[in-house]
């Protein structure tokens, strides 16, 4: 009997020292071992051997990216207006001995610096220029941070601004002012619109002008040309029927007799048009001053009768 209970306290012996001899570190991990109460050794993941009752595992460091909400901080800026500025940092150790040995707590370091860094930057510029500069707040901030805690063995990645919020009085005013440039823009787009509008409506009817100008124009000068070509047919054929006609008297042989009576025949026609006035040609007077010769030589011969 008491050699079983021996065995048993000896097997719970065997159980606690390998418990506290072996250890299993996770991935992305380390451990912190220390002997006697010194630094002895950084343990990485995987299986790990300590002698029981020396060693002593200080502190379980992760080696992952890590977040850090820094609680919301007033700050006044340059021209003297408090807003709360809540910011988040985004870290890394890198040197889990100098993270554990260097300070006493690192989240404590690393909050307690980048509440004092914001102060600082944000202190130096007006209100506006916080809103609209938070790229470069974010970039003096995270090289700020990083100097510092180079010596803490951590990396200081990222460090964004989430959230920049006035007092309620400057937040109504900077509404109102937003309504009014906003007001603003849409009367100058609306102007812009009805200026581009009128003046492609006058572009427009210039061009139609234009256009119906020189339709006008190509119009008369097709018509004039029209009527030219008319009154060239026309001519050419009266020439062709005088030519014809003159070819024809000058083969007849004609005496002055004869084209006397045929001028008469024309004067005839003529007469009887709707002029008002009849111009007589020369040869036609000489034709009439025969015909009254005529009739005074018939007279006398019929008085001698």
């Amino acid at each position: 009997m008491g050699g079983i209970i021996f065995l048993i306290i000896l097997l719970a012996f065997i159980v606690i020292i390998a418990f506290k001899t072996i250890k299993i570190v996770k991935q992305s991990e380390v451990y912190i071992i220390e002997r006697l109460g010194k630094f002895h050794k950084i343990a990485d993941a995987g299986l790990t051997i300590i002698i029981p009752f020396f060693d002593h595992v200080r502190s379980v460091v992760s080696l992952k990216q890590q977040t850090m909400d820094i609680p919301p901080q007033n700050v006044i800026t340059k021209d003297n207006v408090t807003i709360t500025i809540d910011t988040v940092v985004f870290y890394q150790i890198t040197d889990p001995a100098k993270a554990v040995y260097e300070i006493q707590s690192l989240k404590k370091g690393i909050e307690y610096l980048a509440i004092t860094t914001i102060r600082d930057i944000v202190g130096k510029m007006d209100l506006d220029e916080t809103f609209s500069s938070r790229d470069g707040i974010n970039q003096k901030l995270r090289v700020i941070l990083d100097e510092a805690t180079d010596k803490w063995g951590c990396k200081i990645d990222r460090v964004e601004i989430k959230d920049i919020m006035p007092p309620a009085d400057i937040r109504d005013a900077m509404e109102k002012q937003m309504n009014a440039e906003r007001n603003k823009r849409a009367l100058i787009l609306q102007a812009e619109g009805e200026r581009q509008s009128a003046i492609t409506l006058a572009e427009g009817k210039k061009q139609a002008a234009i256009l119906e100008a020189e339709a006008d124009k190509e119009a008369q000068i097709r018509r004039a040309a029209g009527e030219a070509e008319a009154i060239r047919q026309v001519a050419e054929a009266k020439a062709d029927e005088i030519h014809m006609v003159y070819e024809a008297m000058m083969k007849a042989h004609p005496d002055d007799k004869l084209v006397q009576l045929k001028s008469l025949e024309a004067l005839k026609e003529v007469a009887s048009g709707d002029a008002n006035k009849v111009f007589i040609p020369f040869e036609a007077t000489t034709a009439l001053g025969s015909l009254g010769a005529i009739k005074e030589v018939m007279e006398k011969d019929e008085k001698k009768k």
